[in-house]
C-alpha cells in the first residue's frame, strides 16, 4: 500500500505528491524523486513514464503512464492542449483584479526564470488566474491574503510562480520569486481532467490542498503505510528546516537528538526548573516535538544529544533520557513492512534496527530490487555478514532464503533469533554464526561454501582481535573482495555504508573496482541512496550508500 495513490488502472497512475519531494532524482546520487521511488518499487510500475512534472515544494495531483498507449495518448493530450489543470495558491498580496490572464516568453536568469513580453519566435507561456470560491482563513500567517486558483493553459517551468509575481502577487513562501516567508511553498496542484488514453472516457482527478498541514508529517504519511510501519524517521535534520535537530518514532516513543552545540527556542512559559531538573533544558519544549508527540499519541519522548558523525546524522552512544512520558520497557517491539522487531531504547548506538535500512529490507521482503532486476523466485541462500540484530536475514528468512546471519556479538545474534520469533519463524532452521567476518570468509571459503545473495552493510569503523581495525573507506575494497570468494556465480551482491563524508561516487568506484580486480563481471547494477524519511538538501548532505549487484 503507498498512501498517496489515487488512481490506478492498466494504463494510468495518478499520486498525490507531497511538498518537499522532486518529481525525479535531480542527479544519479540525489535522493530519489517520486517517480524513481514508484518505478523500482513495483515490478508493474518498472514503465512508468513522467507525463507531467510538479516543482520539489508543489504538492497535488501527479500523473503517470503505465503502457505505450498512455504514453502516447496522455503526450498528445498535453501537446494539443485539451488537459485541463486547476491550480490553488495563497498570497498575502492583493491581485489587480479576481480574473487575469497572463501570457508572456520565460527567459532563464540562473535559478529563477523572468517573464516578458510576447514575440514572434518565443514560446508563449498562459495562465489564467481567479479568485477561489469558499476559501477559509489560514492560520500560519498572519495578515491579509488572497486564495487564488491558477489554470496554466501552458506548461513551462515555474510557470505560475513567476506570472504571479510579475503581477504582483508572489505566492506565499515563494523565496525564489519574492514570496513572504511561510513553512512551505503555498502553490497546490489541485486537479487534472484528461481523457482515458484506452476508453476515451473523460477523468478528473482531484486532490484538496491542506496548507496549513505540517510538510515533514505530510511526506511521511504519504510515502510510509502507518498501518504496516510505525518506526520511522520524522525530522531529518536541516532538510526539514530544523538543523541539527533529529526525531525517529520507535512505535509508541519518540527519540529527540540534537547535535552538540545547538540550543532550540523554547516555548514561552517553559519552567527552568524542570528543565534542570531533567538535565535536558530547552529541548522537551520545542513546539515541533509537543505537536509530534500529541499528534502520534506517543506514550513517551527520549532525548540525547549528539557528537560525532555517524549512521542517520551525528550519532553518539549514549543512553537517552526520558524527557516526558512514560518509560520505556527494557524491550518493546515495532512494526516495519508488516514484519515485528524488537527494540530497546536502553541500548547505547543504536537500538536494533537502523530506520534508514528500511527500504532496502523490502526489497529482500518482496524479492524484486529495482525495475527489471528480481531476485531468483526460487529458495536461494544469503549470507548476512555484520548482521547486527538480523533484520536483513529475518526479510530474506520471511521472502523463502535460508539465511546465514554473521556477526562479532553474541548478544545481538540472540536478540537476531528473538526477531526471527516475533515473525513465526524457525531461528533453528537458519545459521548463527559468531565470530569476526574476514576470518569466517576464509573459513567457509575453505569449505567450498557459496551462497546466492550476500549482504555487507559494516560499521564505518570497527575491531576485533582476529582482523583488527576496520575503517569502511580505507578497507570496503578488500572486505568487498574478500566476499567475493563466497558468492556464488551468478550471485548478488549488496554493499553499504554510512561513512558520511565519503563520496558516493568514491564509494561506487571502490565497489566495482574490487569485483574487476577480482576477475569477475558486474551485469547488473542499482545504486540506492537513502529512503524518503531521510530527505537528501544541500544543508543535509546523503550519509547513507548502497550498490546492488549482479555478478557473474
Amino acid at each position: 500500500m503507498v498512501p498517496c495513490l489515487i488512481f490506478e488502472d492498466e494504463d494510468l497512475l495518478v499520486v498525490n505528491k507531497p511538498a518537499g519531494l522532486n518529481t525525479h532524482s535531480p542527479s544519479p546520487y540525489a535522493g530519489e524523486g517520486i517517480y524513481d521511488w514508484l518505478r523500482h518499487r513495483e515490478p508493474r510500475w518498472a514503465k512508468l513514464a513522467i507525463i507531467q512534472r510538479l516543482d520539489k515544494e508543489t504538492s497535488g495531483v501527479l500523473l503517470f503512464a503505465k503502457t505505450n498507449l498512455a504514453c502516447r495518448s496522455l503526450t498528445d493530450q498535453f501537446a494539443s492542449r485539451t488537459v485541463r489543470k486547476k491550480y490553488l495558491l495563497l498570497t498575502d498580496r492583493k491581485p489587480p483584479n479576481e480574473h487575469l490572464v497572463v501570457k508572456s516568453v520565460l527567459v532563464r536568469a540562473g535559478e529563477r526564470y523572468l517573464s516578458r513580453p510576447p514575440r514572434k519566435d518565443g514560446q508563449i507561456a498562459e495562465t489564467i488566474f481567479r479568485a477561489a470560491i469558499g476559501s477559509g482563513q489560514w492560520s500560519v500567517v498572519s495578515g491579509q491574503w488572497s486564495h487564488l486558483e491558477a489554470e496554466p493553459l501552458t506548461g513551462r517551468t515555474h510557470q505560475i510562480r513567476v506570472h504571479a509575481a510579475d503581477k504582483g502577487f508572489p505566492i506565499l513562501g515563494d523565496a525564489l520569486y519574492g514570496g513572504t516567508s511561510a513553512p512551505r511553498l503555498c502553490l497546490h496542484a489541485a486537479e487534472l481532467r484528461i481523457q482515458h488514453p484506452r476508453t476515451g472516457e473523460e477523468m478528473t482527478f482531484q486532490t484538496p490542498a491542506d496548507f496549513d498541514a505540517d510538510t515533514r508529517s505530510e511526506l511521511r504519511t504519504a510515502l510510509i503505510d502507518l498501518q504496516e510501519t510505525n518506526a520511522f524517521r520524522l525530522v531529518h535534520g536541516a532538510s526539514d528546516h530544523r538543523p541539527g535537530l533529529y526525531v525517529d518514532r520507535f512505535g509508541d516513543y519518540l527519540l529527540v537528538e540534537t547535535r552538540a552545540g545547538v540550543t532550540p527556542t523554547p516555548l514561552a512559559g517553559a519552567d527552568p526548573e524542570r528543565g534542570r531538573r531533567d538535565a535536558c533544558p530547552i529541548v522537551e519544549q520545542l513546539a515541533l516535538i509537543e505537536h509530534l508527540q500529541h499528534r502520534l499519541d506517543a506514550r513517551g519522548v527520549y532525548y540525547r544529544q549528539l557528537g560525532r558523525q555517524a549512521r542517520g546524522g551525528p550519532v553518539a552512544p549514549a543512553i537517552p533520557k526520558l524527557l516526558s512520558g512514560e518509560v520505556a520497557p527494557d524491550r518493546s517491539t515495532v512494526r516495519e513492512n508488516g514484519l515485528r522487531f524488537e527494540l530497546s531504547l536502553a541500548e547505547g548506538a543504536s537500538f536494533g534496527l537502523f530506520l534508514d535500512q528500511r527500504d532496502n529490507r523490502r526489497r529482500l521482503l518482496a524479492r524484486h530490487i529495482a525495475t527489471d532486476f528480481p531476485l531468483d523466485p526460487r529458495p536461494s541462500t544469503l549470507l548476512n555478514a555484520f548482521s547486527y540484530t538480523c533484520g536483513f536475514s529475518v526479510c530474506a528468512a520471511k521472502a523463502g532464503f535460508h539465511t546465514t546471519s554473521l556477526d562479532l556479538s553474541r548478544k545481538y545474534l540472540e536478540w537476531g533469533k528473538r526477531n526471527f520469533g516475533l515473525n513465526g519463524l524457525d531461528a533453528d532452521k537458519h545459521d548463527f554464526i559468531f565470530g569476526d567476518v574476514f576470518d569466517w570468509f576464509r573459513r567457509l571459503a575453505k569449505k567450498g561454501r557459496t551462497f546466492d545473495v550476500i549482504m555487507l552493510d559494516p560499521p564505518t569503523f570497527s575491531q576485533s582481535k582476529v582482523s583488527g581495525v576496520f575503517r569502511a573507506q580505507k578497507d570496503f575494497g578488500k572486505l568487498v573482495s574478500a566476499a567475493l570468494t563466497l558468492l556464488a556465480k551468478p550471485g548478488i551482491l549488496f554493499s553499504s555504508s554510512n561513512a558520511a563524508d565519503w563520496p558516493p561516487e568514491d564509494f561506487v568506484e571502490v565497489v566495482k573496482g574490487a569485483v574487476g580486480a577480482s576477475g569477475r563481471k558486474i551485469t547488473q547494477g542499482h545504486y540506492v541512496p537513502q529512503p524518503p524519511d531521510f530527505p537528501i538538501s544541500k544543508e543535509e548532505p546523503g550519509y547513507l550508500k548502497t550498490m546492488w549487484l549482479r555478478i557473474e
